[in-house]
């Protein structure tokens, strides 16, 4: 079993990036293992940990479709369908409550 190279924060070598700066610039990990991480200090708790990859073994982004663009739509849409009222809610229905916020306190009238 091997161990992972430990980087302190922002002291990463080039050639290495996190999913998020890899995405910036067009890229995915596609496969390829964790090649390091970096840890962010923290007062009370333990480290922030962030895994970084290689950017030369990234692939590209796969290109968006009519069809994944559809589904996705579709999703979102669901996510926003209140099933106790059956009405679009306008905003993300909270997994918490399962409802809209209407649906959920009823007895609470807008001021």
């Amino acid at each position: 079993m091997t161990t992972l190279p430990v980087y302190r924060w922002r002291l990463a070598p080039d050639g290495l990036a996190t999913r998020r700066q890899l995405r910036a610039l067009g890229l995915r990990p596609g496969g390829q293992d964790v090649a390091a991480q970096v840890e962010r200090p923290r007062r009370r708790r333990g480290p922030l940990v962030a895994y970084l990859y290689r950017i030369d073994q990234a692939s590209p982004v796969r290109p968006m479709t009519e069809r994944r663009a559809a589904a996705l739509a579709k999703a979102n849409a669901a996510r926003r369908h209140c099933p106790s009222c059956r009405r679009d809610a306008g905003y993300v229905i909270p997994a918490s409550l399962g409802m809209c916020t209407p649906c959920a306190y009823p007895d609470q009238q807008p001021v």
